[in-house]
């Protein structure tokens, strides 16, 4: 905040940082790409904060900083498939995609609820935070045989457990918001 930065500005930053990685993994260089992610997500993870602290927060910077997160999440995650792909690991390709859908559905199924009026935390094992850890060190461990594979499968796994429970929250409270139907 002392030094000028705006909230627009890092969620540019890390959007451009999740790109950089992107290239990066397709290329191999996995270090540099594993750096260069922590370094965006970092800045993802700040930019909400500084918004709030610098009486800047606003309903534009928050939708436009939600969907650059689901371009930032696609981007890495499509260049980890690619090499994923390449290297025909076709079942860690398809966990690819069920990460990235289960990840679009974990914001998803957050912003629905709040659209309908439900304010409680959904919880859930795998919000954006735990993911960004286990992308990071899929990302690091990739020179290191099946690692990358691994990881890839326990994001979609444990992404695909936080939809069930956030679907399960969300209904519930929900339901008890609503005065009971009955089927005719």
């Amino acid at each position: 905040m002392r030094a000028g930065v705006t909230p627009d500005a890092l969620t540019l930053a890390g959007l451009a940082g999740a790109a950089a990685t992107a290239g990066l993994v397709v290329t191999r260089h996995w270090l540099i790409a594993g750096l260069v992610f922590v370094a965006a997500s970092l800045m993802d993870m700040l930019d909400g904060s500084l918004a709030r602290m610098s009486g800047r927060a606003s309903d534009v910077g928050a939708f436009m900083d939600s969907t650059l997160d689901r371009l930032a999440e696609g981007l890495v995650l499509g260049a980890i498939g690619v090499v994923l792909a390449r290297d025909g690991h076709w079942p860690a390709v398809g966990a690819c995609f069920l990460a990235l859908t289960a990840s679009f559905l974990v914001s998803y199924t957050r912003a629905r609820a709040e659209g309908l009026g439900v304010e409680d935390d959904l919880g859930g094992l795998m919000s954006r935070p735990e993911r960004l850890v286990l992308v990071g060190a899929g990302i690091f461990l990739a020179p290191l045989g099946r690692a990358l594979e691994i990881v890839i499968v326990v994001l979609a796994v444990l992404s695909l457990v936080t939809v069930g429970q956030r679907i399960r929250n969300a209904r519930r409270a929900l339901q008890h918001r609503q005065p009971a139907r009955r089927n005719s």
